[in-house]
């Protein structure tokens, strides 16, 4: 009797949501592990093949959601956490809304994007058979601490599962630590691809012995074939490589020299979520062919180089500690087109008030003779103002409306805007531009 109140409270908690405009992605599981504190015991005693888990710091959204676009274009059926609701409330959720009424739930996977810190709190409700860990960077200083915090929760949370069997990122120290001694299968980039131009590394120092790590090349942060000259630490054995690398047009590689991907993605990164993405599929044992099919099919979530075309491309993208404003910024000056730039920082919980972060990003970068116009906005706008002052990037314009940030940057001659902010900017920016798009009569995105 508490699980099926609590399904119907989640239920009816996320029709309420979704009627006063809100999302209702974690909430609903709140009420419902009230009424039913193992509810995800129980709904998930009915999983048939197995449960896939996706942390990391970036990228685990999307890897998430490519998994489970994959698994239910092979007809399988899921419950998956697509909307990025990744603590145990929003596991809660995903669960409470995928039943029927009377309380039952039958699925052959359960795909679940679980926040680093809050895996043992999840793991302690859900055992795993899959894991993929995609990276660690610095996020969220005042939430998470520094990176080796992380790796210590992480730890803890492995050793709660029976066996679960790894899928790790090979080409980042911090990850591929995961995997010694460990049931592990790694991803990587085996071929120099970027200007090796130096950047802020996270984990510049051997996880090991603690001596500064080498590179034979690396890609961004501290991502590519390290070794340690002290210790013999060094990048691992890969399972599933990528090479063949053209960013040219379309984004092209080979993985393994024989499975060719030819996608229209943005953004060098992708290459990771898609590498990740095929590999966990191979370790499950579920079928890769129409891969290519079916990342064409894919739909990105919200801010992850969004395209909304407001009489010019008007280009959205989320970036949230320096690792991913570091890749961001690398894919808006790969643009040669004339741009214009937005800049939002908020500081609300869900972003982390410690703004810090800031200093460890590489904006002078964005100092580029395409850059036409740089507009700051957000709560924050002063701080990351006076980051670019120091960086020696001119900012043109500085205002707390986003709409009028927006309509400015339309009345340029600059041939495409892009809006780079952080979490809790993302979907208030988007509102806006949906908006801006209804009001200038709803043209199609691109």
């Amino acid at each position: 009797m508490r699980k099926l109140l609590a399904v119907w409270a989640a239920k009816l908690s996320a029709v309420a949501g979704r009627l006063i405009g809100k999302k209702s992605s974690s909430s609903p599981g709140v009420i419902a592990l009230k009424i039913c504190p193992n509810l995800i015991e129980q709904l998930s005693k009915n999983i048939k093949q197995g449960v896939i888990v996706t942390c990391g710091t970036n990228g685990k959204t999307t890897t998430n959601n490519l998994l489970n676009t994959a698994l239910l274009k092979c007809g399988y059926t899921t419950v998956c956490n697509n909307l990025g609701a990744n603590m145990v409330g929003g596991i809660a959720t995903a669960f409470a809304l995928a039943a029927d009424l009377k309380g039952g739930l039958e699925a052959d996977w359960a795909v679940l994007e679980v926040d680093e810190a809050s895996a043992r709190r999840v793991f302690a409700h859900i055992k795993p058979n899959y894991m993929v860990i995609t990276n660690l960077f610095r996020d969220q200083l005042d939430r998470y601490g520094e990176i080796d915090i992380t790796v210590d929760l992480l730890n803890e949370a492995i050793d709660m599962t029976d066996g679960v069997k790894l899928i790790l990122n090979g080409d980042d120290p911090l990850t591929a630590q995961f995997g010694e001694g460990r049931d592990a299968k790694y991803f990587g980039i085996s071929e120099q691809v970027l200007p090796q131009i130096d950047e802020t590394k996270e984990g510049q120092f051997c996880v090991k012995c603690g001596h500064e790590m080498k590179y034979n090349y690396f890609h961004y942060s501290q991502l590519g074939d390290y070794y340690c000259e002290n210790c013999g630490n060094k990048r691992p054995n890969i399972d599933f490589d990528a090479t063949d690398i053209d960013l040219s047009g379309s984004m092209k590689f080979t993985v393994n020299k024989s499975v060719k991907i030819d996608v229209n993605y943005r953004g060098f990164y992708n290459i990771y979520n898609i590498l990740a993405v095929y590999s966990a599929l191979s370790v499950m044992n579920v079928k890769t062919d129409g891969f290519n099919a079916m990342l064409s099919d894919y739909k990105p979530q919200i801010g992850r180089m969004e395209l909304i075309d407001l009489g010019k491309p008007v280009i959205l993208n989320l970036a949230k500690n320096p690792a991913g404003f570091n890749q961001a910024i690398q894919t808006v000056m790969l643009d040669k087109r004339k741009k214009d730039i937005i800049v939002a920082i908020n500081d609300l919980a869900n972003d982390g008030r410690d703004v810090s972060w800031l200093w460890d990003v590489d904006f002078d970068k964005l100092n580029d003779e395409n850059l036409n116009t740089l507009t700051t906005t957000g709560i924050r706008l002063y701080d990351i103002s006076l980051r670019f002052k120091y960086a020696d990037v001119k900012v043109d314009y500085i205002t707390r409306n986003m709409k009028q940030a927006i309509t400015r940057c339309l009345s340029t001659d600059a041939e495409v805007c892009y809006v780079l902010v952080n979490y809790t900017a993302l979907y208030p920016t988007q509102t806006t531009m949906l908006e801006i798009k209804k009001e200038l009569g709803g043209r199609k995105d691109d």
